[in-house]
């Protein structure tokens, strides 16, 4: 539940970065909002392509069945580590959802849907969370880790192409 709440917030704080900072840079400079999508389109194909290649085969090593035991200050540090320096984190929360806000003319407007999507997304770790506990002991194999990979893969690669699809049309 602590890796939860640390990605909440972190994520709750990106999101209001990209709507109410990034958002109004992209409002002034369309071309910025252009420039980071597109590098946003090829950093979600060529990661998409790294899992596919991981999930169809490659190498994936195992960990012993043996759960590890993780400090408190271990875990607020990986969270952290993973929720600010992760670039598709902050794809996803400066670029894709700041670049939505756009849309809405004014602060308030962009405060309700960064609060929309923040919530949004402290519902989906927190269901990660517990998802992920439950199905701890189907998932800990090669054979699922290879599954995720190649679905996480063709979402990336989806959402790869919906971003390009986006980015034409602001262009």
């Amino acid at each position: 539940m602590l890796v939860a709440i640390v990605s909440t917030l972190c994520d709750a704080l990106l999101i209001f970065v990209g709507v109410l900072g990034v958002a109004t840079l992209f409002a002034q400079y369309p071309l910025l909002k252009v420039g980071l999508g597109v590098l946003g389109v090829g950093f979600l194909f060529l990661y998409g392509a790294l899992k596919l290649k991981e999930g169809g085969g490659a190498q994936i090593h195992s960990e012993s069945s043996a759960p590890k035991v993780m400090t408190t200050k271990v875990a607020i540090l990986m969270s952290l580590g993973f929720s600010l320096l992760n670039p598709h984190a902050l794809l996803d929360t400066m670029v894709l959802i700041g670049g939505y806000a756009t849309q809405f003319e004014g602060l308030e407007g962009r405060f309700y849907f960064g609060l929309g999507a923040a919530t949004f997304s402290g519902i989906w770790f927190f269901a990660l969370v517990n998802l992920a506990s439950y199905l701890s002991r189907f998932l800990n194999s090669a054979r699922a880790m290879s599954r995720i990979s190649a679905i996480s893969g063709v979402v990336l690669i989806s959402i790869g192409f919906k971003l390009a699809a986006d980015v034409y049309s602001w262009i």
